[in-house]
């Protein structure tokens, strides 16, 4: 089974698509911790982010895997290495951006998210699932939430992570991020006509999650008594 979970930045994708990949016990691919590691690594070698074919090359090149840690908690591994908070930061998340409007990236990223995604049953989140990486998934979610939210979200994130953050800052740079993923002429980031919509703003993490298990009961459909 393919759950799908995709939404804009700060919309709660994240840390739902890990409580529900706990719940039904499926793997998890988190396909922008993807992005945001091919952003780090073209940073560090300090490329050109404009060079798409450069950037698809670089991605291309790696290789990924996902697997749980002794905690539990869901790792993405590159080339052996397992990737923190030095891909969450400001600086990557704009760098992830600007690559991920590339078509080349995009394209050579595509293969390596459904094959992680059809080793066994899984929860993939990100901006394209349902659309794009597996438009035939069995249940797919479209989380969104009002931009003050996310931004406040984010913010206590970083917060979290010891770095400075000011909310009107990060609400920019939140409406800048939906302009372009939205933009972009390869897989834009838009609601599949199929999937289910849940608001996240005035709900908390158990009663989103619970909602999700709902609509993978039904068979992908909400409930609508």
């Amino acid at each position: 089974m393919i759950v799908a979970i995709d939404g804009p930045a700060g919309a709660g994708k994240s840390t739902i698509a890990r409580r529900v990949a706990r719940r039904l016990d499926f793997q998890l691919i988190d396909t922008g911790a993807i992005y945001r590691t091919v952003a780090w690594r073209a940073v560090e070698a300090e490329m050109n982010l404009e060079d798409a074919p450069a950037i698809a090359e670089l991605a291309a090149s790696l290789h990924f895997d996902f697997k749980r840690d002794e905690q539990g908690e869901n790792r993405l591994i590159c080339d052996g290495r397992v990737m923190g908070n030095e891909i969450r930061t400001p600086e990557i998340s704009l760098a992830s951006s600007q690559i991920s409007s590339h078509p080349e990236l995009r394209q050579a990223l595509l293969q390596i998210q459904r094959d992680l995604g059809e080793r066994a049953s899984s929860v993939l989140e990100g901006r394209d699932i349902g659309t794009v990486v597996f438009p035939r998934a069995d249940v797919k979610i479209f989380l969104t939430a009002s931009n003050e939210i996310r931004a406040q979200r984010r913010v206590d994130q970083m917060r979290e992570r010891g770095e400075a953050a000011e909310l009107e800052q990060v609400l920019a740079e939140i409406v800048e991020r939906d302009r372009r993923d939205s933009e972009r002429a390869a897989a834009p980031l838009k609601r599949a006509d199929d999937a289910v919509d849940i608001d996240t703003s005035t709900l908390d993490i158990d009663q989103v999650v619970a909602k999700i298990l709902e609509v993978v009961t039904n068979g992908g459909f909400a409930d609508q008594r």
